[in-house]
């Protein structure tokens, strides 16, 4: 049985991977990781046209990776690294038994070498 607390985590970690599976948006996220910067500045970056990063732009905010603060007119743009939390928590579920088969892997194939 889902929960609503589980549907809106399945939702929000839906919308974070959609959001990261364009290579233009990955490469947005990669400009503000550090630093704020316009919707100008990080447009410079890109051969398409301005209004196609906004639109960029508005799927990373929707899906909570990217924040919008104003300052008088400009609107500045930095990165949420919290909302990979849920996109962590799904890797987390899966990782602990990708490293058990890893584990049994290696140990099936190892053969101690004798000492001398």
């Amino acid at each position: 049985m889902v929960t609503r607390a589980g549907a809106a985590s399945a939702e929000a970690t839906d919308l974070v991977l959609r959001a990261l599976a364009d290579p233009n948006r990955r490469a947005i996220l990669r400009l503000v990781k550090d630093d704020e910067l316009p919707a100008g500045q990080i447009a410079l970056n890109f051969s398409m046209t301005q209004q196609a990063v906004s639109q960029h732009v508005t799927v990373l905010k929707q899906a909570g990776l990217l924040s919008v603060r104003r300052d008088g007119t400009r609107r500045l743009y930095s990165f949420r690294a919290e909302a990979l939390d849920p996109v962590r928590d799904l890797l987390a579920e899966f990782w602990p038994d990708a490293l058990a088969r890893l584990k049994r892997a290696v140990e099936s194939s190892y053969r101690p070498t004798e000492t001398r």
